[in-house]
């Protein structure tokens, strides 16, 4: 595996993901995508560029652990999609940091803008 590797249920592996890979799993909840789009996502997060041998090895990594399904567009081209158990990662992700952030009114206030904002 490139980055995290464990043993272990599905949401203890969740945790073990490295932040570059619940990165990957945070850009696919929004919806399927080919890889290419995917790295311009990110470069776009880091401000850098980053390396296709650095991505696609990952990719493949949460294939393997059946955090997204790729699938073939043509013969050139994947597209990667979040699995239900990618969805229950991410989720897990963000419930675990906000019990951390969230600990009184205004914090919970400013998610709520946060959250408001989006929808």
């Amino acid at each position: 595996m490139s980055e995290a590797r464990s043993v272990g249920s599905s949401s203890s592996i969740a945790r073990d993901l490295t932040a570059f890979q619940r990165n990957i799993l945070v850009i696919l909840a929004e919806r399927p995508m080919y890889g290419l789009a995917v790295k311009r996502e990110l470069e776009m997060y880091y401000g850098s560029e980053v390396n296709h041998g650095r991505l696609y090895p990952n990719l493949d990594d949460l294939v393997e652990m059946d955090f997204i399904e790729k699938s073939e567009l043509d013969k050139r081209t994947n597209q990667y999609e979040l699995t239900d158990q990618g969805r229950a990662a991410v989720l897990d992700s963000l419930e675990w940091t906000l019990s951390k952030f969230v600990s009184g009114g205004d914090r919970a206030d400013t998610v709520r803008r946060l959250v408001d904002d989006q929808l």
